[in-house]
């Protein structure tokens, strides 16, 4: 018998470089295992959902699947609607009116929050309603799971840029000796981590990293820096976005800018904040560079690790979805790191609803606060091809 029902697919949260390869994989797998009879997309997520804006994904030209895939950002459109109690009537009314009988949610941490409250809305409503995720987030800090889709592209887009905001600063030498980097990673140090994989030596850049994990001494990270520039003749310090002090975020007197609907705080930019201390310290020109978005975004930086796995991610959920499971997100679950080897899992949603996990203390030297090896077998596998390898002269002597 022909399937009745149709599948819904939303994408929320922070887009990243991957995310439309798991859209992609959905709707892939769904059209080939032909479990629902049509599958359709909500535009700008929850915010679709409950204004009824509702697009055919199942008839979309291959030509334009082939573009979406490879496109940064969130196809559908993306937004941070925190779904409200008041919000329930309208979500279901608008699912019976679709005969939307399964969501898919790619998303992080929020995005599991609001699918559990929309499934359990619908049981208590009597909807008979399958509700899956998949994940997705570049911070890297979603629990139950190795690691997520979208980390390895931002980790390896990172690694690459601090790699050449090292030379730049190297090679400007006392012009302009310091550069401060901030990324994101909201409150975990994942990303910033991810900077330091092509380093090759101690001169190599970052020389010092701040991380919400580890709260900053003000006078220590200025003293590493000094340091680090006396000993090489410049530094680099990377920061995350979210990098606090003993007494909480760095010289923003604990008053946020702006707060989400999932009570996320968004701060003025600690690194701007100490790249000002620094520069007054050394009384000497400290660069200030903030990636931003490009981050999550770079076409020229996205591993071909993170892409397949981000489109088996999605193939994954279709599959749980066919045979209507619910209640559940894709995991990714390393094998083994030589050779590399990863597979889908799941996980309840409740696991990861709401939840953070932070970067390891193994993860990081105990004395000098860089990541340390086993994070570098951990990481490396996920940016795909190898990183570039640079050099530096020999100071060899001229025969006259």
């Amino acid at each position: 018998m022909a399937p009745t029902s149709n599948l819904l697919v939303l994408q929320s949260g922070g887009p990243t470089a991957v995310i439309n390869r798991s859209l992609a994989g959905i709707v892939e797998e769904a059209l080939r295992r032909k479990a629902f009879a049509s599958i359709l997309g909500a535009v700008h997520g929850m915010e679709g959902l409950l204004a009824g804006n509702i697009i055919d994904l199942g008839h979309q030209p291959a030509s334009v699947w082939s573009g979406v895939a490879r496109s940064p950002g969130a196809a559908l459109g993306s937004a941070r609607r925190k779904l409200k109690p008041d919000d329930m009537d309208e979500a279901l009314a608008v699912l019976r009116r679709f005969n939307i009988r399964c969501v898919a949610g790619l998303g992080g941490n929020d995005t599991a929050e609001n699918s559990l409250h929309l499934a359990k809305a619908a049981q208590q409503a009597g909807l008979d309603l399958a509700v899956v995720g998949v994940p997705k987030t570049v911070d890297n800090d979603l629990p139950a799971m190795d690691h997520t889709p979208g980390y390895g592209s931002a980790a390896r887009f990172l690694a690459i840029a601090t790699m050449g905001v090292g030379r730049d600063a190297e090679a400007l030498g006392k012009a302009a000796p310091v550069t401060v980097l901030e990324v994101m990673g909201r409150n975990s140090g994942w990303l910033a981590a991810a900077t330091a994989l092509g380093k090759r030596d101690e001169r190599d850049a970052p020389h010092v990293i701040g991380i919400p994990e580890q709260p900053i001494d003000e006078d220590s990270f200025i003293t590493a820096v000094d340091n680090a520039v006396s000993r090489f003749g410049y530094a680099v310090a990377v920061v995350v976005e979210n990098v606090r002090g003993p007494k909480g975020p760095l010289g923003q007197h604990g008053k946020p800018q702006y707060v989400d609907e999932f009570g996320h705080p968004y701060y003025a930019s600690t690194g701007e904040y100490l790249a000002r201390r620094l520069a007054k310290h050394l009384k000497a020109r400290v660069r200030f560079e903030k990636p931003g978005t490009i981050q999550r975004s770079f076409l020229a930086c996205v591993s071909r690790t993170d892409a397949t796995e981000g489109f088996e991610a999605g193939r994954a959920a279709a599959r749980l979805a066919a045979r209507g499971e619910s209640g559940v997100m894709v995991t990714l679950e390393r094998q083994s790191d030589k050779p590399y080897r990863c597979s889908m899992g799941t996980t309840p949603l409740e696991a990861v609803a709401a939840k953070e996990r932070i970067l390891p203390s193994e993860y990081l030297d105990a004395k000098s606060g860089l990541p340390t090896a086993a994070f570098a077998r951990y990481a490396l596998p996920l940016l795909g091809a190898p990183l570039p390898r640079l050099e530096r002269f020999r100071p060899l002597k001229p025969s006259l």
